[in-house]
C-alpha cells in the first residue's frame, strides 16, 4: 500500500505496542483499518455508547484509498475541530495525518472526563434531592 498523501510505501508497525497499523515513514501519517480507529479511541475512552456519532459533514477529496484506490472522503470527526479521511467506497479504513492520532486520543480523554463529570453531577443532585425529600417529610410530621 502507498501513502495517499505522498505516495511512499507504507510500513507495518505497532502503534504504542497495541495496534498494528500501516505508517508512512516520510510524512508520518497512518492508515487505520476500519476497526483500528475504535481501538485507538479505546486507549482513552472505551464507552462506545457515549462517544457520539463519528462522521459529520463529509466531502470528497483527491486522495486515494491505499486499499482500493477510490477517492476518499473527508469528514469532521465526532463534531470536534478535526478532519479525517476515510474510504467511503468500501469502508476500508481511515487516514490520519501526522499528529492526528494524538488529537483523537486527547478528544476521547476529554469526552471521558465530560461523561464522568456528568455522572458525578447527577449523583450529587440525586443525593441532594433525597436529603431534601427526607427533610420535608420530617417537617410534615
Amino acid at each position: 500500500m502507498n501513502c495517499p498523501k505522498c505516495s511512499t510505501d507504507l510500513a507495518k508497525k505497532y502503534y504504542k505496542g497495541m495496534i498494528e497499523i500501516d505508517s508512512c515513514p516520510d510524512c508520518r501519517g497512518m492508515w487505520l483499518d476500519s476497526l483500528e480507529l475504535d481501538k485507538l479511541e479505546d486507549m482513552a475512552f472505551d464507552d462506545d455508547m457515549h462517544k457520539g456519532s463519528l462522521v459529520h459533514f463529509q466531502s470528497k477529496t483527491d486522495f486515494p484509498c491505499p486499499h482500493c484506490g477510490a477517492k476518499m472522503d473527508e469528514f469532521q470527526y465526532r463534531l470536534y475541530d478535526l478532519k479525517l479521511d476515510y474510504c467511503s467506497e468500501s469502508a476500508h479504513g481511515f487516514w490520519l495525518d501526522a499528529g492526528e492520532d494524538e488529537r483523537v486520543i486527547a478528544f476521547m480523554r476529554q469526552r471521558a472526563g465530560d461523561i464522568q463529570r456528568k455522572v458525578d453531577a447527577e449523583s450529587s443532585w440525586k443525593q441532594m434531592l433525597k436529603e431534601m425529600h427526607l427533610f420535608l417529610k420530617k417537617r410534615k410530621k
